[in-house]
């Protein structure tokens, strides 16, 4: 990392842009940190390089980036494409100025200041970068109450359509201790909801010897009003700590708040992903949970029109859905990803993933409705976290959304649910 600072009035002036998921927004806060330390933070307008943090997950994703990198580049500006599309697409380099990856940030000093004297450099090495020790470099947006905290970099799966895997690479936990620090340091600065980001945060630990459950202890014992919300946790993993993570998930801090992919119903179909959990796993899990949690928010994921899903396949996890009644379903339509096993394998029409799409959107939205019926008239105590388009968003003790039409970013209220609809609730503080 660079020790020597630019005169402030030739400082390159550094803009940034974030797509994707909670993990590439961290990775921004450390970038707009380390930009800000070393150069100059600006508008896109104003900015002599363009930093695009791009996500590769789904081919229209990657499509979307590529064109505005092009967009970009017509404008002038210099681009450097950071993120996971660089190790998923190698050929992307070519519209760029400079590569980041996500286990290279240290390295952005050195890319700004080589292209700022006409090279095109790229930061692709597989290094083990705990991002953990770079806590001090972090500049958080303020507009809300809502920190990132990364715990880990990559999963220990082999799923045959993920291309992730390619960006993110093997597990590689950061140090636990240095996660609480953080912590601490984001509720000190005001932030409220603390929010664990990974590709499988069920996963933490497997290579050190240490486990989610002991983190949320851990983070549980830091002093403060917040809230903590796990992110999404594959199931074989949490199956393999789920009597430490229920106990864990009983302090008052931690959300009671589940995203627990299926992907599939139908258990051949999960063999084909290479998932490496039956449908009866994850029920076991979500079961689990929800014996010992009144008020749980249950997301899941499903991936419609994976080779070889047939009518009998879909049946199989529209079924599902109607059984478990999650508050939240993430729809994907299978999106072939080059390099990755299932893109080997014969995809079938767009029309009938779309139509698949269709079906599964309107199931999830009457249960939906139907869910949060249930707590119409309800008094509950809520956090308000963000400011949104319809009123502030409060969460309750178990994430479920309330919008608030007055309120003050940070604060605990105690509000009564007076209307609802199939993704939010609405209500007025008591």
């Amino acid at each position: 990392m660079g020790n020597s600072r630019m005169n402030s009035e030739t400082k390159p002036k550094i803009y940034i842009e974030t797509y994707g998921c909670t993990s590439n927004q961290a990775d921004s806060d450390i970038i707009r940190g380390l930009a800000k330390r070393y150069f100059a933070l600006s508008d896109f307008e104003s900015c002599d390089i363009a930093i695009v943090n791009s996500c590769g997950v789904i081919e229209h994703t990657e499509r979307k980036i590529l064109k505005r990198l092009q967009e970009i580049k017509k404008m002038g500006k210099r681009v450097i494409l950071a993120g996971c599309l660089p190790r998923i697409n190698p050929n992307a380099d070519g519209i760029s100025d400079g590569i980041l990856t996500p286990d290279n940030l240290n390295a952005l000093p050195e890319i700004v200041k080589a292209i700022m004297t006409g090279e095109n450099t790229k930061a692709m090495m597989r290094n083990k970068l705990d991002k953990s020790e770079l806590r001090c470099f972090k500049e958080r947006l303020t507009e809300n109450k809502i920190a990132i905290v990364s715990i880990s970099e990559g999963c220990v799966g082999k799923c045959s359509y993920c291309a992730t895997r390619f960006a993110r690479g093997r597990l590689f936990s950061f140090k636990l201790e240095n996660i609480v620090e953080e912590v601490k340091e984001a509720v000190k600065d005001g932030f409220r909801e603390i929010q664990l980001t990974s590709q499988d945060t069920a996963a933490y630990g497997l290579d050190n010897g240490r486990n989610l459950a002991e983190l949320l202890d851990k983070i549980s014992e830091v002093e403060g009003e917040f809230r903590v919300r796990v992110g999404m946790m594959n199931p074989n993993n949490a199956l393999k700590i789920l009597d430490d993570l229920v106990e864990a998930f009983r302090d008052e801090k931690i959300y009671k708040f589940l995203h627990l992919p299926v992907q599939s119903g139908d258990n051949e179909i999960l063999e084909k992903m290479a998932r490496d959990y039956t449908v009866e796993e994850f029920l076991e899990v979500v079961e689990r949970f929800r014996r010992e949690f009144s008020d749980m928010v249950f997301s899941t994921d499903i991936i419609v029109g994976f080779p070889g899903e047939d009518e009998d396949s879909f049946l199989k996890s529209y079924e599902l859905i109607e059984k478990i009644r999650p508050d939240i379903l993430n729809i994907t339509r299978f999106s072939a990803r080059k390099r990755t096993p299932a893109a080997k394998l014969k995809d079938m029409p767009d029309w009938i993933k779309k139509e698949r799409s269709r079906k599964l959107s309107e199931l999830a939205k009457r249960i939906g409705e139907d869910n949060n019926s249930r707590h119409l008239g309800k008094r509950c105590r809520v956090l308000v976290t963000k400011a949104g388009k319809r009123g502030y968003i409060s969460r309750t003790d178990s994430y479920r959304p309330v919008i608030l039409d007055e309120a003050r970013l940070g604060e605990f209220y105690e509000a009564r649910i007076v209307d609802y609809t199939f993704n939010y609730l609405r209500g007025i503080i008591c």
